[in-house]
């Protein structure tokens, strides 16, 4: 289990999910002829101006606005992503600069698959709780790929959360505790310049996200002296709809306890945004003195369990930006044509 060694929480944070969206029995239409069952119900499809980048911004200026302090003030923009713009560019650079940080501050783009956000705020809780800097941005986005006709297409959405990690005192909620899970275990990947990733089919699942999942949850607990009931929310990374209510329910949460970070049956999988949009969507209703356990999936693989406590700050500072509710609700339904257009899955030549 790991502490920072002063205090830190998160000081502001924001969401940005793009309106438009495809439901999952428009892609089983194009692929079995409607026959098969579908993930979730929707997936989340970022239109034609928008990518990791954009949507970074996005939610980065929602947490400024929560947490009121100037970008100059960031000392660290640090995005994580599967789906940078560039192979050679970090994303990182482009977004320091729109949100006016300035050329004085840590910018850098991480990877670790669906937990590549996670890793961020890990390091941002370091670099804070260190003392080398008061506030640092921490982001998970993604616009996700999928192979035309694969079980990734019906799930691999678009979206992102920012969190901005600084002094506890200051804190909407306080991150109490992490721990890191990782193995070797190859259940996803993608190969240098290939478009979409391949399954690593048997690895799939109970030896991935489960068993990471359930290591990382489980042993943070045990070190905590906690059970899933002195809990008042969980979140888990959420690839579809059934798997992080079965892990769950595994770890002895309730229904109850996570449907309010529950959004990948209307959005989809967001990736290395999916557990931590679902964080942000639980900090729009906690109530000062709620306890949330976040607990996140990387494929590759391992995960990222955090203990938070929600605090007095956090009654103002959530309707200083746009709730997580605003951007569900705006749904734009899209038909398979034009997302396949938008996203590129069309070969000309």
């Amino acid at each position: 289990m790991m502490k920072p060694q002063q205090p830190v929480g998160i000081i502001g944070y924001g969401t940005y999910i793009p309106r438009y969206r495809i439901a999952a029995r428009e892609i089983a239409r194009i692929w079995t002829d409607g026959q098969s069952g579908t993930p979730v119900e929707a997936k989340s499809v970022p239109g034609p101006d928008e990518d990791t980048i954009t949507m970074s911004i996005e939610a980065a200026r929602n947490a400024l606005a929560r947490a009121a302090i100037p970008a100059s003030a960031l000392g660290a923009v640090w995005i994580g992503s599967e789906s940078h713009p560039y192979s050679v560019k970090p994303s990182g650079t482009v977004v320091a600069d729109a949100l006016g940080v300035g050329p004085w501050v840590s910018a850098a783009d991480w990877e670790f698959a669906c937990k590549a956000g996670s890793e961020a705020l890990t390091a941002a809780m370091a670099l804070v709780g260190s003392g080398m800097q008061r506030y640092a941005l921490a982001i998970g986005a993604d616009t996700a790929q999928g192979r035309p006709g694969d079980a990734l297409e019906y799930t691999a959405s678009a979206g992102a959360a920012a969190l901005i990690v600084g002094p506890a005192e200051e804190a909407l909620a306080t991150v109490d505790a992490t721990i890191s899970y990782v193995t070797d275990t190859p259940d996803f990947y993608r190969r240098a310049d290939r478009p979409y990733p391949v399954h690593g089919n048997r690895f799939t699942g109970e030896p991935a996200y489960f068993h990471q999942i359930q290591s990382a949850a489980g042993e943070l607990l045990r070190q905590l002296g906690r059970t899933a009931a002195d809990f008042t929310y969980a979140v888990f990374h959420q690839p579809n709809a059934k798997f992080p209510q079965a892990v769950a329910k595994r770890l002895g949460f309730t229904d109850r306890q996570i449907a309010p970070g529950l959004l990948s049956p209307q959005i989809g999988n967001t990736y290395s945004g999916a557990a931590l949009i679902g964080l942000c969507a639980i900090l729009d209703i906690a109530q000062p003195g709620d306890t949330i356990f976040m607990t996140t999936y990387g494929s590759g693989a391992g995960s990222d369990a955090y203990a938070l406590t929600v605090t007095e700050a956090v009654l103002e500072r959530r309707e200083r930006a746009p709730l997580t509710a605003t951007y569900l609700k705006r749904a734009v339904m899209i038909d398979y044509a034009i997302y396949a257009k938008w996203r590129g899955k069309l070969v000309m030549g």
